[in-house]
């Protein structure tokens, strides 16, 4: 990808890209819903990103030109406004965000492209967002500084482009790192590098169905988990412990109480998994996956009938350990933890299976753990 948005930046501007950026998606090993409760997730980057090749410019302009979307779009620092433009609300409202933040921006311009499928809960629109902030630190001079980044892009999605995300998806695309997944404290935002059990990857399991989580059931899920804190008189979910969330349950409403029921139980999932990966547990770690996707199908009630067939499917392949439903829900991606030697037929059975079983040609394919937001 750094050779394909380089030479279109070269034949587009007629010299050599001053500054190339990459920032990766990710995908989510276990700790689904449970980042904007203050609580654990632990997702790792992937070796599927979006990169801009970018020179400086004299004025506060930005200009990008996608090659995904096959569209040029701009605008300028000193007249930040909503337009409903797409794809380059996420830019703008970084660059919103940054000014809100006190940074002092220089305009860029560029050449985008990427190969995180759009929709697929592999968060692209977090790639875009700390790309675009790793194009504005590389021209305006300012350091970089993961966490301060993702809290920034943050603050982008939900008040610029109206998505009510956690912190999760910034933070790993933010401060990823090769080889491990990452522990997140969504509180504290303090991480720890988890290394994946030896012997095994993890396949990412594309259903071929799509969501669109800014006019989904994904911000009303907040509120009732914010509804179920306030109800145990606690700052967030994060602070209720299982014992006592069994011990007044009955007092709840009946759909409250199943979404406080996952975030608490998926906190506890998540933090045993960490450990299992410590302790190259591959076992541990697979059915605590296959516990979370139970979770997120019966309480959060998120999943979808592909997903579900999907890491049914999965789980019945030889070497895989453990299978689940990654990102918001509503459509998208499963993943697996599958044995090295094992993942070549697994990616082919599972398609396979899944193609028959729904008439939907899904997308397999094994996925690197890689670093954060860089310049390249």
């Amino acid at each position: 990808m750094r050779e394909v948005v380089s030479d279109a930046f070269y034949q587009r501007f007629g010299q050599a890209p001053t500054v190339v950026v990459r920032a990766p998606g990710r995908v989510n090993l276990i700790g689904e819903h449970t980042d904007y409760n203050d609580g654990f997730v632990l997702p790792m980057a992937i070796d599927r990103a979006v990169w801009i090749a970018l020179r400086p410019r004299p004025d506060q302009r930005v200009l990008l030109h996608s090659l995904d979307f096959e569209q040029a779009a701009g605008f300028s620092l000193d007249q930040l406004r909503h337009e409903n433009a797409g794809w380059v609300e996420y830019c703008r409202g970084v660059a919103w965000a940054l000014q809100e933040a006190g940074y002092s921006l220089a305009g860029w311009e560029g050449v985008m492209a990427g190969n995180v499928p759009i929709g697929a809960g592999l968060s692209s629109s977090a790639a875009l967002e700390l790309a675009t902030a790793r194009a504005f630190a590389a021209v305006s001079g300012w350091p970089w500084e993961a966490a301060t980044m993702a809290r920034i892009a943050q603050r982008a999605e939900n008040q610029w482009v109206g998505m009510n995300c956690g912190i999760m998806d910034q933070m790993i695309a933010a401060a990823g790192r090769a080889g491990h997944a990452l522990l997140i404290d969504c509180r504290s935002l303090a991480t720890e590098a988890v290394p994946l059990p030896p012997g095994t990857v993890v396949v990412v399991l594309d259903t071929a169905t799509r969501r669109e989580l800014v006019e989904s059931a994904y911000n009303e899920r907040r509120a009732q988990c914010e509804a179920a804190a306030r109800f145990f008189g606690a700052p967030a979910l994060r602070d209720v412990t299982l014992a006592e969330f069994e011990a007044l349950a009955g007092q709840l409403d009946p759909i409250i109480r199943r979404r406080a029921r996952h975030v608490i139980s998926e906190n506890e999932r998540t933090l045993q998994a960490a450990a299992a990966m410590c302790q190259g547990d591959a076992v541990t770690l697979g059915r605590l996956m296959d516990a979370s996707h139970e979770s997120l199908r019966q309480d959060f009630e998120v999943s979808r009938p592909e997903l579900d067939t999907m890491a049914a499917l999965a789980r019945q392949q030889p070497g895989c350990y453990g299978a689940r439903m990654t990102g918001g829900g509503f459509g998208g991606c499963a993943i697996a933890l599958v044995e090295t030697a094992a993942a070549p037929d697994f990616t082919t059975q599972v398609a396979a299976a899944y193609q028959a079983a729904t008439g939907r040609q899904p997308k397999v394919y094994v996925c690197t753990a890689t670093d954060g937001a860089e310049v390249v």
